[in-house]
């Protein structure tokens, strides 16, 4: 009887770039790779190495000029002889470069004509795990809006091969090669056109899953609307899981959650509906905000966001920069909020030697020093808890209901909210 061996199948490997600028030293660029490094493992690539660039700012022609750019392609070639030579097959070839910005099209254009490989920049990398993530109708509407919107001016890269079909009485430049680009450019054109047209479909489809969106918020209810925000996989939906006693998907990778997940909560017979929302990030690519819309709609219309951050994550203090920065393109900042901090259990700190008289940093700081630094003035706003280790989750649901109570007696005054536990069982 004939063995059939199943062979393993390997993640892509993957190239990291990124730039060190005036506004973006050493240390910024290494957390920017870090938080690279983490999307390309969401979408399923292994990094190998990363190559950096000190400039003043990104080269136009090649983001990171011709001499970096000639390293990261010897590199690519000596990776390929290497995987060729080794006969265990644990060595393998670059399957794609990925650059931390987001590329121009004619940047990655010429990228792409001297490296001859993959290439990904950081905007088309979300692009691809919020395909990967999105279930519904809804999110798989958006994210195909998204990409064709990211498409829209690199299609003249596509079309590239056609400048290799030769004929005719042309020798490749100057104006021989004008009757080589009828061809192309009328197949860019008609690519073109099914996009735009495929945009304004995609833009009519949301309009009405905004629609019905709108109508199902309106059947809701007096009830006060809470919604949970905060960069990606910061644990959403873990505290998502502990208040409403739901099972919405919680995963440690970036974008776990694409679509909002509206559940009702009762505490202390006080009901509310709580809103796990998309996280956001650093460059969160502007298509995406814009298609997004009737997802993020719930952040707008929430009558209170507790803003999750993970205290844990060595740059926590710009991540809530982020998010507060998003919140007010959203036009949601001025919303009541509370913050509660996340992941106590796994914030670390390095106690410095008796005779290092250099000011502390904050990896030098406790828990609880940090707790009475710029927090302390947040008072009651301020929360410290770990979903996953369910520490201090009382208070979080005391403080949530403290906050809801007030909001429903200043919203509807004349309303009874409180209701028997039996009358608003999920």
């Amino acid at each position: 009887m004939k063995e059939f061996v199943i062979s393993e199948v390997k993640a892509e490997t993957a190239v990291l770039v990124g730039l060190v600028t005036k506004e973006q030293d050493e240390a910024k660029t290494k957390e920017y790779l870090d938080e690279l490094e983490f999307l390309a493992d969401t979408a399923g690539a292994v990094t190998v190495r990363r190559f950096t660039q000190k400039v003043v700012s990104p080269n136009q022609t090649t983001y990171v000029g011709k001499g970096k750019l000639e390293e990261i392609k010897q590199y690519i070639k000596a990776q390929e002889e290497a995987a060729d030579e080794d006969e265990s097959g644990e060595t393998q070839p670059v399957g794609m470069v990925i650059f931390d910005d987001e590329l121009s099209p004619r940047q990655l254009r010429n990228i792409e004509a001297e490296l001859k490989i993959k290439i990904l920049d950081r905007t088309s990398l979300i692009l691809d795990i919020f395909a990967m993530r999105a279930q519904t109708a809804n999110a798989k509407t958006q994210v195909e809006l998204a990409q064709y919107r990211y498409m829209l001016p690199r299609l003249q890269r596509l079309w590239t091969h056609l400048e290799r079909q030769g004929g005719g009485s042309g020798s490749g430049g100057g104006k021989g090669s004008v009757g080589l680009r009828g061809p192309g450019e009328t197949q860019l054109e008609m690519d073109r056109r099914i996009i735009l047209q495929r945009i304004t479909l995609l833009k009519q489809r949301l309009i009405e899953i905004d629609k019905q969106k709108t109508t199902q918020r309106k059947n809701r209810g007096r009830l006060i609307r809470v919604a949970l925000v905060g960069y990606t996989n910061v644990g959403k939906s873990t505290m998502m899981n502990l208040l409403a006693k739901s099972e919405v998907f919680a995963e440690n990778k970036l974008f776990a959650t694409l679509d909002t997940t509206v559940r009702k909560v009762v505490i202390e017979n006080l009901p509310f509906l709580l809103a796990d929302t998309v996280g956001f990030i650093r460059k969160l690519p502007t298509d995406l905000v814009d298609s997004f819309k009737s997802t993020l709609d719930e952040v707008r219309e929430a009558d209170l966001l507790v803003h999750v951050v993970d205290i844990s994550h060595p740059d926590f203090e710009e991540q809530i920069e982020v998010v507060e920065k998003t919140l007010k393109e959203l036009g949601a900042s001025e919303k009541p909020q509370m913050i509660v901090f996340n992941k106590i259990d796994a914030y670390t700190w390095i106690e410095k030697e008796p005779d290092d008289l250099t000011p502390p940093t904050k990896e030098n700081i406790t828990l609880d020093e940090l707790k009475k630094t710029w927090m302390a003035k947040l008072s009651d706003d301020c929360l410290f808890i770990s979903a996953r280790e369910r520490m201090n989750i009382d208070e979080l649901r005391e403080s949530i209901y403290k906050k809801v109570r007030a909001l429903h007696v200043q919203k509807y005054p004349y309303n009874d909210f409180l209701y028997s536990i039996d009358d608003t069982e999920q």
